[in-house]
């Protein structure tokens, strides 16, 4: 909660200077504070950028792994119609087709696989964007003073 309070917004340049009884060194505090505070709103939102760029490149890759499937999966139908005698298989023997389509198998479960782990990143992606809210969220809640809140503030708080 500290942390987060350190963090939260602060009074502007014009409340420093029209403050004659601010010392040298609380002006200080305050500037150095806002300073801070500004930092972080810079990391916070490189973060995000961060997160935004990963995010769009793991849909690219979902949707040329789709667009991979979706080839092997014509191929594997054309394999079976020629294995089971339905298509003319030309040259190609029984054995060789056979290893085309275990070959088509393994690498259909590879994709499956790989598909997997990026649904994984996305999720993971998910979860630190909704970490990043409501730990902005908190240190929004936390800038007010305890003594203007409600107790249903004072609860949200808590919860978050």
């Amino acid at each position: 909660r500290k942390q987060a309070t350190d963090f939260s917004t602060s009074s502007s340049d014009e409340e420093l200077e029209s403050k004659p009884s601010l010392t040298h060194k609380s002006k200080r505090a305050l500037r150095k504070k806002r300073k801070l505070e500004k930092e972080t709103k810079q990391l916070i939102k490189q973060e995000e950028l961060k997160r935004l760029h990963k995010a769009q490149a793991v849909q690219r890759q979902l949707e040329e792994l789709e667009e991979r499937q979706r080839a092997l999966e014509i191929f594997g139908v054309e394999l079976e119609r020629e294995l089971r005698g339905e298509a003319d298989s030309g040259t190609k023997d029984e054995n060789q087709m056979l290893h085309e389509w275990f070959e088509l198998v393994m690498e259909k479960n590879k994709l499956m696989r790989y598909e997997s782990e990026l649904l994984i990143i996305a999720q993971e992606l998910k979860l630190e964007d909704h970490q990043s809210r409501l730990e902005q969220k908190l240190r929004e809640k936390m800038a007010i003073d305890d003594s203007l809140k409600d107790e249903m503030d004072l609860n949200e708080e808590d919860e978050i």
